[in-house]
């Protein structure tokens, strides 16, 4: 039994015709005939009383036609809902973002996926890269917007954004007034870094190793807006990418653009390797990329 076996029964029981029933199903009459007393022979029930003039349901007909309905709608709600899924048109994602790209980055993304994709559920995480990582490899996320490199024997990878630390210091600072910054001139400098579940933090402490002196940090934080306001109230310095940068008041804070070495910020989309991707993430992974292919920072 299959289920063209139940449609073509159900045809011949609404319309009490097998005549009929075949022209609805654009068939002939003898191929419903035989397809009825096939189904008969499996259940080892006669489904119709057949006589020169009607045919009519018997008892058990009526039964099966109860349940074959039931069966019919649930395959069609499958059918449905699978091709809802393979065209992206419902599903969940669970993302990472770190604090520091969240609004900045992805507000507009977010807002225009959830527009053309309304029956997809975004569910966000802010975490730091470090944490990102684990939850990819562990399952717990689905995507995640990370620094690259990662681990290519474990994740799949794109670049979204790569662009230059800048420095951060505040208008009274002595360095405020310089065209460019080498970045072992900040050897004796305060820093104000992100939290160590941030791939930034080790990436500046790695830069400011290979250039002769090892920063002191006097304060750390999960967000950049916090970060720049303590530099704005002459605490400490910092790092930032070059685009949060550009939005900052030049009344406030001073950017300077590190050279020798500079230091680059490279954010990419990762996700596990080897790991089923459902046609939902798929279609985000598509938007998103095509998002930053397309904007200019």
């Amino acid at each position: 039994m299959d289920i063209r076996h139940l449609t073509y029964f159900i045809e011949v029981a609404h319309h009490l015709s097998f005549t009929k029933a075949a022209q609805a199903l654009h068939i002939t009459q003898p191929s419903i005939s035989k397809m009825i007393k096939l189904l008969e022979e499996e259940l080892d029930v006669i489904l119709f009383h057949r006589s020169a003039k009607q045919i009519e349901l018997t008892d058990a007909g009526k039964a099966l036609l109860y349940q074959a309905e039931q069966i019919l709608n649930s395959f069609q709600n499958l059918t449905s809902e699978l091709s809802d899924v393979i065209n992206a048109k419902r599903g969940s994602i669970t993302i990472g973002l770190p604090p520091m790209v969240g609004a900045r980055f992805f507000s507009k993304i977010i807002s225009d996926f959830t527009a053309n994709y309304p029956r997809i559920t975004l569910t966000l995480l802010e975490v730091g890269s470090q944490e990102i990582q684990v939850g990819i490899e562990q399952g717990g996320l689905d995507i995640g917007i990370v620094m690259l490199p990662v681990d290519d024997s474990i994740f799949e990878s794109t670049s979204i954004i790569n662009e230059p630390l800048m420095l951060i210091v505040s208008p009274e600072h002595l360095l405020a007034n310089q065209s460019l910054i080498e970045l072992h001139q900040l050897k004796d400098e305060n820093f104000i870094f992100f939290k160590e579940s941030f791939t930034l933090h080790n990436l500046i402490i790695k830069r400011c190793i290979q250039s002769g002196f090892t920063p002191n940090i006097v304060f750390k934080s999960s967000h950049w807006d916090f970060i720049t306001e303590m530099v704005a109230i002459h605490f400490g310095i910092a790092l930032l990418p070059k685009t949060i940068c550009q939005d900052l008041n030049p009344e406030l804070i001073k950017v300077i653009p590190i050279v020798d070495p500079i230091i680059y910020w490279n954010l990419g989309i990762i996700w596990k390797k080897d790991r089923y991707l459902s046609f939902a993430a798929k279609e985000w992974l598509t938007f998103a990329t095509h998002h930053f292919n397309t904007k200019k920072f």
